[in-house]
């Protein structure tokens, strides 16, 4: 009778653990491979296609891995302008075409500003990647993003 009761505690504490697992991981990361003339450089980022997640975005984080972003999916192609309000970390922003296609790149973006940064041409897509990833990687106009998003 003893080992029932215990092994019935066993059970519902395996999936109390399962269920606060679920509930406290974090969005799933996909990669995101940036093509610039120094190479290929793999990124894990979590994609904001909801318009929920697109207007959260970033902000209230302090902190992101080197190799981690976040891709904005705008499902269309567009004037995109973005800020940085409620977000502590400082971001390269970079713009991209619906053929996957860098179009432009905001580097060193100022955390918790409300200033306006737009994208030079029509954006499908944004990746937000920490600041100084832009310079390091020499990630330029005309370079190309490859993910799922692309792809379509």
């Amino acid at each position: 009778m003893r080992a029932a009761q215990n092994f019935r505690l066993l059970i519902l504490s395996l999936l109390a653990l399962l269920a606060f697992t679920v509930a406290h991981a974090g969005p799933a990361a996909e990669v995101a491979r940036i093509v610039t003339s120094t190479g290929e450089h793999d990124f894990k980022v979590e994609v904001a296609e909801t318009p929920k997640s697109r207007a959260r975005g970033l902000m209230f984080r302090k902190s992101m891995p080197a190799d981690r972003g976040m891709l904005f999916d705008f499902k269309v192609e567009g004037p995109v302008s973005m800020w940085m309000k409620n977000t502590y970390i400082p971001l390269d922003m970079v713009f991209i075409g619906r053929d996957g296609r860098v179009v432009g790149v905001a580097a060193d973006t100022e955390p918790l500003s409300e200033r306006i940064i737009s994208s030079p041409a029509p954006a499908y897509a944004v990746l937000e990647l920490n600041a100084g990833v832009a310079r390091r990687i020499s990630l330029a106009p005309g370079d190309r993003v490859r993910h799922r998003m692309f792809d379509r």
